[in-house]
C-alpha cells in the first residue's frame, strides 16, 4: 500500500505544446478531439519520464486541468469562479491575484470527474496510478467571508454536507476501477498555520479555529465511505504559483487535530525552507499513519546533498519511527498551466533525487 518510499505530489510540468494546446482550446481555435489527443500524447510522455526515474507511483501530472481544482469546478454544478480574498507573494515583495471556486447554487456532480485520468494512466503503466484532488476546504476558503451567493446555503455546514456526496461517489467510482491511491490537497489549513493569515481571517469577523474545525470535518466526510483497499494521503500545501506562495509557518497550529482526528492514511507535508518549521509537530501523527517529508525543494534549481536529506530524515524520525517515513519534492512541479521557474530537466533530476535518496536511506 501506498506512500512509497519516494513519492511526489502530482502535478508536472506541462510541455509547451500542452500548454499552447489549453490556450487555443479555450480560443475556439482546435476542437476537443484535438485538445483531448494532445493531452494523451503528453500524458503518455510525463508517464515515461516518471517510470524512467524508477518511481513506483506515476501521476498523469493533471495534464487535463488548467489548474488543481478546475476540473472539479467544470465538473460540479453550482459552482462558478470568482476572484479569490487572498494573494500569492514572495520574499521579494512579488504579488499575485487568483481565482477561486465560488458557489452560485446548490452543488451536485454533472458527471466522473478524475475517473477518465485514471482509466488512461492505469492501462499503460506498469506502477501505482495516483490521483489527486483538491480538498473540499478549496470551495469555500479562498472566498471565506463569501464563499457563496446568498440562500444557495444556510451555513457552511450544509454546503459541505452536500460537497462530501460529490466526493463519495468519486471515490467510489475510482475504487470500482481499481484505484488504490487517492491524495487530497489541502491548502486551507496551511494557510491557517500562518499568523498573518489568521489574522486576516479573524479581521474579517471568522473563527480561525472554528474553519480548521469545518475543513478537517470536510475531509473526514469526503472519505467516509472509502474502501479499506484504498489509501488516502492529505497533502497540506501553503500554495504553488510561478515561484510564489501564500503562506508560511509551521504546522504546529492544526497538527494535533488533523493527525489525530484525520481519516487519511498518510500526510505529505512540506520542509524544504525555514519558513515551514520545524518537525516537532509530527509527535502528534499515530502510530500506523505515515508521513511524506516533502524535502527536495520544487521551486529551486540546486539539488540537495544526499547526506543533508539523509540526515533531515534522521531528525524527523524523533517524532515518528523511520519504518512510516518517506520522501518527495516539496510541491507539484506546476499546480495549474503557469507552472513554476524550474526546467524539465530539473524536473527530472529532483524526481530521481528523491528515488535515489529513498534508496540510500531505506534500502
Amino acid at each position: 500500500m501506498p506512500p512509497f518510499r519516494a513519492d511526489h505530489i502530482g502535478s508536472l510540468l506541462r510541455p509547451k505544446k500542452l500548454r499552447d494546446a489549453f490556450r487555443r482550446h479555450a480560443a475556439g481555435e482546435i476542437p476537443e478531439v484535438e485538445l483531448r489527443a494532445l493531452q494523451d500524447e503528453a500524458v503518455r510522455e510525463v508517464i515515461r519520464l516518471q517510470e524512467d526515474c524508477g518511481l513506483d507511483v506515476v501521476t498523469d501530472g493533471e495534464f487535463r486541468r488548467v489548474s488543481y481544482w478546475e476540473k472539479f469546478v467544470r465538473l460540479t454544478a453550482g459552482v462558478i469562479v470568482k476572484d479569490a480574498v487572498f494573494r500569492f507573494h514572495d520574499e521579494r515583495g512579488r504579488e499575485s491575484d487568483f481565482s477561486a471556486p465560488y458557489v452560485a447554487g446548490r452543488v451536485s456532480r454533472r458527471a466522473p470527474i478524475t475517473l477518465d485520468e485514471y482509466s488512461f494512466v492505469s492501462r499503460i503503466t506498469r506502477g501505482t496510478a495516483k490521483i489527486t484532488m483538491p480538498a473540499p476546504s478549496t470551495f469555500h476558503f479562498y472566498r471565506f467571508s463569501d464563499y457563496a451567493r446568498p440562500g444557495a446555503y444556510p451555513h457552511p455546514e450544509a454546503f459541505f454536507a452536500d460537497l462530501a456526496k460529490v466526493y463519495q461517489a468519486e471515490i467510489a467510482d475510482l475504487a470500482a476501477a481499481g484505484c488504490r491511491y487517492v491524495q487530497l490537497d489541502e491548502v486551507a489549513l496551511a494557510i491557517l498555520c500562518d499568523p498573518a493569515a489568521r489574522e486576516k481571517v479573524a479581521a474579517a469577523g471568522e473563527d480561525p479555529e472554528r474553519l480548521v474545525d469545518l475543513y478537517i470535518d470536510a475531509l473526514n466526510s469526503a472519505l467516509e465511505s472509502r474502501p479499506r483497499k484504498m489509501a488516502v494521503g492529505v497533502h497540506l500545501c501553503r500554495g504553488n504559483y510561478k515561484g510564489m506562495y501564500l503562506s508560511e509557518g509551521g504546522y504546529e497550529s492544526v497538527a494535533e487535530k488533523l493527525f489525530t482526528r484525520g481519516k487519511a492514511d498518510h500526510f505529505l507535508l512540506e520542509f524544504d525552507t525555514p519558513r515551514a518549521g520545524g518537525f516537532e509537530p509530527l509527535r502528534f501523527v499515530p502510530k500506523g499513519k505515515g508521513v511524506v517529508l516533502g524535502l527536495v525543494s520544487s521551486k529551486t534549481p540546486e539539488l540537495e546533498a544526499m547526506d543533508s536529506l539523509r540526515q533531515r530524515v534522521e531528525e524527523a524520525a524523533r517524532y515518528v519511527d523511520s519504518k512510516r517515513l518517506a520522501i518527495s519534492p516539496q510541491c507539484g512541479f506546476a499546480s495549474t498551466i503557469g507552472g513554476n521557474p524550474v526546467t524539465e530537466a530539473d524536473e527530472r533530476a529532483k524526481l530521481r533525487l528523491c528515488v535515489d535518496a529513498a534508496a540510500a536511506i531505506w534500502g
